[in-house]
């Protein structure tokens, strides 16, 4: 296929990478002097250091021209940068199928990604969301990862994930779009708590009841919501959940870690370079929850360190002095 990947990041570059041993790939960078250093060093020294580009990866910094001839357009770019994506390509080809890969909440009115999709592209666009354990440098250096592509047509689902499976990069397919999503943007609030919980140096013990009562805490709201038991239990909700809270590239555990050693957020923002949408998904998780009335105290305390000036040490007490009570 000839595949368009718009959003030149880590993980643009990354999926770029990995399909083009199969595939023909165009990669769309916004800024067209990032796309100039890209074609001239083929390295993405901004967002993914000491990955080499494939000669067979073209770069482009006009939509149009990254479009042309296309047969799917993966698009991989912060949430907050959908909208503006979708609208554009409704303009230049209305009619690609489309994947995105991104994860977490629309600033300011709060969609998911799969309902920004349904209100600005033509209703019968094949789509899929792509999801699951997956970081970045991982991905592009041919490692093993494991990943899920859900989508409501489940026959376009099940064409992509065999046309786009390769030997180190697995496929499974899904119809539960609304599963997928919302632990793709809760596990991200789960980071944070387990990064403050390593960062105050807790132990093993305390994080895996953390990871444990956070994947029910996103289980009990996702299920309230539409998605499917079983998904929480699979790559979008486990397994992206204990490889976001665990490992050393996770950036939202990384704001968790250095929230536990005294820094601002806004320091900590301010140093990352990167996106943390579980900062933004942490107040409307939280607000998602009070509506549905949805328990979610994980959650709750999360927003209390990042917003309410609560310390971690005192969230943390407080959460512990919780009641016992029967585990669901």
């Amino acid at each position: 296929m000839n595949i368009c990947v718009l959003g030149a990041g880590a993980w643009g570059t990354a999926l770029a990478v990995a399909c083009s041993q199969r595939h023909a790939i165009r990669l769309w960078a916004r800024d067209p002097a990032h796309a100039r250093a890209l074609e001239g060093s083929r390295t993405n020294a901004r967002y993914l250091t000491g990955i080499e580009l494939p000669e067979g990866i073209r770069i482009e910094s006009d939509i149009r021209v990254c479009l042309a001839q296309a047969d799917l357009v993966v698009i991989a770019a912060p949430t907050s940068a959908l909208r503006e994506i979708l609208r554009n390509l409704a303009l230049a080809a209305p009619s690609l199928p489309v994947i995105w890969a991104c994860k977490g909440f629309e600033r300011e009115s709060a969609c998911l990604p799969h309902e920004i999709v349904a209100a600005e592209m033509v209703a019968d666009t094949p789509c899929a969301v792509l999801s699951g354990p997956s970081f970045a440098l991982e991905v592009a250096r041919g490692q093993p990862t494991a990943l899920v592509l859900a989508s409501r047509d489940a026959d376009f689902a099940r064409r992509m994930a065999l046309a786009l499976h390769q030997a180190t990069l697995r496929f499974y397919y899904s119809e539960d779009v609304v599963g997928v999503e919302i632990a793709a943007a809760i596990k991200n609030v789960m980071a944070i708590a387990t990064g403050i919980c390593d960062g105050m140096g807790l132990g093993m013990n305390a994080r895996a009841a953390l990871i444990t009562r956070g994947l029910a805490e996103i289980a009990r709201l996702g299920t309230r919501l539409g998605g499917r038991p079983e998904t929480f239990m699979g790559l979008a909700g486990a397994g992206d959940l204990i490889l976001t809270c665990t490992g050393d590239l996770s950036r939202n555990r990384n704001v968790g870690l250095r929230l536990a050693r005294g820094e601002s957020l806004e320091q900590i923002l301010g140093k990352l370079g990167h996106v943390a949408e579980g900062v933004h998904s942490a107040r409307e998780v939280q607000r998602i929850a009070v509506r549905q009335g949805v328990e979610m105290p994980i959650t709750q305390a999360v927003c209390e360190v990042l917003f309410e000036g609560k310390t971690a040490a005192l969230a943390l007490r407080e959460l512990l002095a919780r009641d016992p009570k029967l585990e669901s």
